[in-house]
């Protein structure tokens, strides 16, 4: 019996989670790893081997861990849950002319509610991953908050998460630097993950082209979206490009054409399979509206006051007024603001704790 009860560990075979797994182990915990196998690698298409988790390679990594620790280790298959959630919204926002984050989603839906699901079925009060970021209380309301290392911070990708999620998770890593984190595996013996290369790709597109996945993914899609129209923000036609779901806000490279002066992807029209380019100054946004929104740190009720908003994962974040609708937000930043992209996320800070966060849909120019 152990002292500190039982905990279920998300264990991807990376070093973050291998560290996550030992240091609980350590501190007293039964550990328990699971590994989650999201996605068949031989039905991508891509030619690139296979990368970052949920590979022959990371599975073996993980359970190599747990044998020379002696925990209990498995394997659990959420293919499907992940195709029909993650993949298909994936394919669906772009065709939509929106910028998706698969990995918010796949937290907010997937991999927590099956983590959670397992932890119930094995009797264990948490789950612990290894994400950068602390979980903090206030008034009975779990939120989350900047990790200790600003520059692996992942709270950005933890919005989605609902109280009872965070109320049973565990993020061991959030007072440690990665440096820490890599001395930690290398004196325990695991010199080869400390020198293991990161993933920053989306785990079914391992060749990070997602302009590929999607015409191998949608019979057709090629065919259907050939000679689309670049327009400028007049409407004039000023040249032909191979089809709108293969651009994102703020794009400047990979437009096909040369037109004697930076342009930048500024619009994406779905409906006429038109893509509207303009010149840098014109993607600045001074107002955003965004909807499904998941409130953390104050209930939805919360009044109209400033905070610093996040559009995107590596943004440094903007002063701006958020105005409250319930899971709609209304945010005007008191600064202008470039290339905000529908379909991603805008995460609301409160200081280093997140109030919540949404989905951005529209931005307007002031």
């Amino acid at each position: 019996m152990s002292k500190n009860g039982k905990i279920l560990v998300a264990m991807s075979g990376g070093i973050d989670s291998t560290v996550t797994a030992l240091l609980l182990h350590e501190a007293g915990y039964e550990v328990i790893g699971v590994t989650m196998k999201t996605w068949d690698y031989a039905s991508s298409g891509s030619s690139k081997k296979e990368t970052g988790c949920c590979n022959l390679d990371s599975l073996q990594d993980a359970r190599r861990v747990a044998v020379d620790m002696g925990f209990h280790h498995f394997i659990l298959d959420i293919r499907d849950e992940f195709g029909e959630a993650v993949i298909e919204d994936f394919v669906d926002e772009y065709l939509a002319g929106r910028t998706p984050n698969p990995c918010i989603l796949c937290n907010t839906h997937i991999k927590w509610n099956a983590l959670l699901k397992r932890a119930n079925a094995l009797d264990c009060e948490f789950i612990a991953t290894g994400h950068y970021a602390r979980i903090n209380q206030k008034e009975g309301r779990y939120f989350v908050s900047k990790a200790h290392d600003l520059n692996k911070d992942q709270s950005y990708v933890l919005w989605g998460l609902s109280q009872e999620s965070l109320k049973r998770s565990m993020f061991p890593l959030s007072e440690l630097l990665k440096p820490e984190v890599r001395k930690i595996a290398f004196e325990r013996g695991y010199s080869d993950l400390s020198k293991k290369a990161e993933s920053y790709e989306i785990c079914f597109v391992p060749d990070n082209d997602y302009r590929g996945f999607l015409k191998r993914r949608v019979d057709g899609l090629e065919e259907k979206v050939k000679n689309g129209n670049f327009i400028d923000k007049d409407g004039n036609v000023i040249g032909k490009h191979e089809g709108y779901p293969f651009f994102t806000i703020g794009q400047r490279k990979g437009l096909g054409k040369a037109f004697g002066k930076p342009m930048f992807v500024a619009e994406i029209f779905p409906e006429t399979n038109s893509v509207m380019l303009t010149e840098e100054e014109d993607l600045i946004r001074q107002q955003c509206f965004v909807n499904k929104v998941n409130w953390l740190k104050y209930p939805a009720t919360n009044p109209d006051l400033e905070y610093v908003t996040k559009i995107r994962y590596k943004d440094a974040g903007h002063q701006s007024i958020v105005k409250s609708y319930g899971d709609h937000l209304e945010i005007d930043f008191i600064g202008p603001v470039k290339g905000i992209a529908p379909g991603q996320s805008a995460v609301v800070y409160e200081g280093d704790d997140v109030v919540c966060g949404g989905i951005l849909y529209r931005s307007i120019i002031h």
